[in-house]
């Protein structure tokens, strides 16, 4: 685990607050944040041309909410606005791709089989 995810979950600005993915490069990692609360992350590792999604975590306390498909579909749409493609190592991001065949072309190697 790359650290404890998230704040407190019952703020209430949190409540309403739009979910939103940033790229966080220094600590290798796509961060799914809640107003000021980190409610997600995709771990990576960066290659020439290629970033492999090693791990994706949503804090349990917003379970349920389909952030975890947020997170996920906001990295795939930075990668693709970067020209990158990816290497799928993460179960959870290749159940994703294998729901969402449009994004097959992010695949490296074999878009048609994200595994």
């Amino acid at each position: 685990m790359a650290g404890k995810l998230g704040a407190d979950p019952q703020q209430p600005e949190n409540a309403a607050t739009e979910p939103r993915v940033a790229d966080n490069p220094q600590a290798s990692r796509y961060e799914l944040w809640l107003g000021t609360t980190r409610a997600g992350l995709i771990e990576y590792r960066s290659e020439p041309g290629v970033v492999l999604l090693v791990h994706t975590e949503v804090d349990p306390a917003f379970a349920g909410q389909g952030l975890g498909e947020r997170l996920v579909a906001g990295a795939l749409e930075d990668l693709r606005a970067r020209g990158l493609k990816l290497v799928p190592l993460c179960p959870f991001v290749r159940a994703y791709l294998r729901r969402h065949p449009d994004q097959a072309d992010l695949v490296a190697g074999d878009p048609a089989a994200p595994q």
